[in-house]
This record gives C-alpha cells, sequence and structure tokens, in this order.
C-alpha cells in the first residue's frame, strides 16, 4: 500500500514533513504538484501529471490530499478508482465557490510578489492556477467513489466546514472528523491527527 499525500494551493511538500515523521509506514510520497508545470499552470495540467505519474502503479494507493490536494484527490479517484483504496480528505470542496475564488484572486493580486516566495508559485502563476478551477464541480459524480473516506476539517476552518459537512453526506463510504483547535492547514495544526488516522489505515 503506497500513501500518497498532496499537498495544497500555497503549500509544498515540506508542509508533509510533521505527519511523515509520525507514520508507521516509509512506503510515502509527497509529490511537488507545482514543480514540473512550467508555464502553463493549471490544474488540468497538474491533474494529468498526477495520472502520469501514477499510470503505472501496481499497488493500491491510499491518497491523502488538504483543499487543493483534496480536490485533485477527488478527480483522481473518480477517474481511476480501481487504483484508490482510501482517501483522507482534508478542508475539501467538492464544488469549487466561484465568488470565493474570485475574492481570493482579487486578494492574491493586492499581495506583493515576495509574499510568494514561499507559496511553490510565482503570484501570476497562483492566479492563473485558481482561475482555472473556477468550473470545478463533482457533486454528479461523487456516488461513484465506493473506497472508504475519511473527511477531516479543522474546527476553525468556517470557509470548509459546510462544505465538509455536505461532503460527508454524499460519499456512500464517509466518515467526518472535525479537529478541535486546528484551522485550515491541520497539517500543520495538528499534524498527529492525520497521522493516527492514516496509521490505523496502514496494512
Amino acid at each position: 500500500m503506497k500513501t500518497v499525500l498532496l499537498h495544497g494551493l500555497g503549500q509544498t511538500a515540506q508542509d508533509w514533513k510533521e505527519v511523515v515523521c509520525q507514520l508507521s509506514t516509509s512506503n510515502v510520497e509527497c509529490p511537488e504538484l507545482f514543480s514540473s508545470t512550467g508555464n502553463e499552470i493549471s490544474y488540468f495540467r497538474i491533474l494529468a501529471d498526477l495520472e502520469r505519474q501514477y499510470s503505472n502503479a501496481t499497488e493500491p494507493l491510499r491518497i491523502c490530499g488538504l483543499s487543493f490536494g483534496a480536490l485533485l484527490a477527488l478527480d483522481f479517484t473518480i477517474r481511476h478508482g480501481n487504483k484508490v483504496d482510501s482517501l483522507i480528505l482534508i478542508g475539501a470542496q467538492y464544488k469549487v465557490p466561484t465568488l470565493l475564488i474570485d475574492f481570493q484572486n482579487f486578494l492574491f493580486r493586492c499581495m506583493p510578489n515576495k509574499s510568494f516566495e514561499n507559496m511553490g508559485l510565482s503570484k501570476r502563476d497562483t492566479i492563473k492556477l485558481s482561475h482555472s478551477m473556477r468550473s470545478l464541480d463533482f457533486t454528479s459524480q461523487l456516488n461513484g467513489i465506493t473506497c472508504p473516506v475519511t473527511i477531516l476539517c479543522g474546527e476553525k476552518d468556517s470557509a470548509n466546514l459546510k462544505a465538509s459537512k455536505k461532503l460527508n453526506g454524499l460519499l456512500p463510504q464517509a466518515t467526518l472528523q472535525i479537529i478541535p483547535g486546528a484551522g485550515h492547514e491541520i497539517s500543520k495544526d495538528a499534524p498527529e491527527a492525520i497521522a493516527t488516522i492514516l496509521n490505523n489505515y496502514t496494512v
């Protein structure tokens, strides 16, 4: 069983460090999602890169994604459910709120370029990537995900709490856990909570 950790927008693979060090398995991969996109940055380009990376996978995948990474995890599983053993979705949306994306991009445009230095993407590419996600809506495809799903949301993650609860009702084999005291980035706020769930899945 291979564990794949997909980071969020504004993060890099390094943001999984505290989770990885608490895992009971070493069969873990944390892809750098923005490293090979070149000048053609988009959600669909990143998804295609992820599909290529695991096209020849022969062992089941346990995919854990945070925010942007959770969108990718959902989409990948809809397309390649035979490869996925289980999902852990953190701060997840299943239908991208267009108004929120537009407001987020407005804020990005107001931020100085140096604010993006540690985010894995330039200011221009961050805005471009966010814009490419505006049409994502997996609502009608969720009932095709039959593997076990654990949905995590931080108690303080008000932007994603409602969607997490709805997602829990739409997925056939989902369970929802609200993490006390945590915000959106549970990988930083409560890495032990993620590690415990992943270790419980380990076979």
